[in-house]
């Protein structure tokens, strides 16, 4: 069942269209990836749907929310933090929790178990300035949870983090998605996409040009590629038993210790594998290779963008008028 729907949203400045008829469905209790290259339009649909903008038309609906009640709901760490440098951070996180409309005694529990969490205890009449960028990104993430909204929004939430600390907010991720927590996860690192998100969406141009469950995209995006290793570098040259085999070696380990091969059309796996055991080749290991969101990612934004440039194109020359035409206006 879906937390929050998008349906058919448009945001236009000027003649831009920044957001060009959206629609989203994002799953209750799921880690869900919002995705795209900058100026795709991710930011300006954050920010309706935490009503800091407000569509053109379509709707932007969080269940059992009213849309004017919608930002208490939300918890939202924005890219460009925003925090007040001079206040103490205890302070800082008591009142952000009641501008979220949380009573005080619960906002002070929920401060000290977080600040337990984080071993931070220590942390309540320091200033936001005595910190460095990575114990403001803690303090940022604390205020973005602490009043336990239904939606949580984190737009690159690693950034500046240390390995250590970024294993650590990883973790409390984990964990706010294991109690119930739906999270939308906003960044270009598609390593990080593809390690923490279940589902995503690609926006480019304003627009949804792919969507669906991480695993299923990368079936759905294979080109039947697999990698066998051996156990010792192989002996024989590859054309003497290549010739009639059911694939192409497309690449081979600098040690001749591994190949990448690619199935003819029409081939499964095991018949390849089978081929290669004929061969009596030293074989360690038989997997496919899946592509990464990196490389889906690229090749779909790249796709969209010279589809668009080619409706251009044929735009114009329909536009146009033909020699014979022009002649006659001459």
């Amino acid at each position: 069942m879906s937390l929050l729907s998008i349906q058919n949203v448009i945001k236009t400045y000027g003649d831009k269209r920044a957001v060009n008829n959206i629609s989203l469905e994002v799953p209750e209790g799921t880690i869900f990836g919002l995705l795209g290259p900058n100026g795709a339009g991710k930011t300006t649909l954050i920010r309706m749907i935490t009503n800091i903008l407000y569509q053109d038309s379509g709707q932007i609906v969080l269940r059992d929310v009213s849309a004017s009640d919608r930002p208490a709901h939300i918890g939202y760490m924005p890219e460009e933090r925003g925090l007040y440098k001079k206040m103490k951070v205890g302070e800082q996180l008591l009142y952000l929790a009641r501008l979220k409309r949380m009573p005080a005694d619960k906002a002070k529990q929920q401060i000290d178990k977080w600040f337990s969490k984080f071993e931070i205890s220590d942390w309540w009449d320091k200033k936001v300035d005595e910190l460095s960028k990575g114990m403001q990104q803690k303090v940022q993430f604390i205020a973005t949870v602490i009043h336990e909204p239904k939606l949580i929004i984190l737009d690159e939430p690693f950034s500046g983090l240390d390995p250590i600390n970024t294993n650590l907010i990883k973790d409390q991720i984990y964990e706010l998605k294991q109690e119930g927590a739906t999270i939308l996860f906003s960044t270009h690192r598609m390593e990080q996409v593809e390690e923490v998100c279940e589902q995503i969406a690609l926006i480019n141009q304003g627009e949804v040009i792919l969507s669906g469950e991480v695993a299923g995209l990368k079936q759905r995006f294979k080109s039947n590629q697999y990698r066998c290793t051996f156990r010792l570098p192989l002996a024989l040259e590859i054309n003497d038993w290549q010739a009639a085999a059911p694939f192409n070696v497309i690449s081979t380990a600098a040690d001749r210790g591994s190949i990448v091969l690619q199935l003819h059309q029409g081939q499964q796996a095991d018949v390849a594998l089978n081929y290669l055991l004929r061969q009596q080749l030293p074989i360690n290991g038989f997997e496919e290779i899946l592509p990464t969101l990196n490389e889906i990612f690229i090749a779909q934004v790249n796709g969209a963008t010279e589809a668009k440039r080619a409706d251009l194109s044929s735009t114009d020359l329909l536009s146009s008028p033909s020699p014979d035409e022009t002649n006659e206006h001459a």
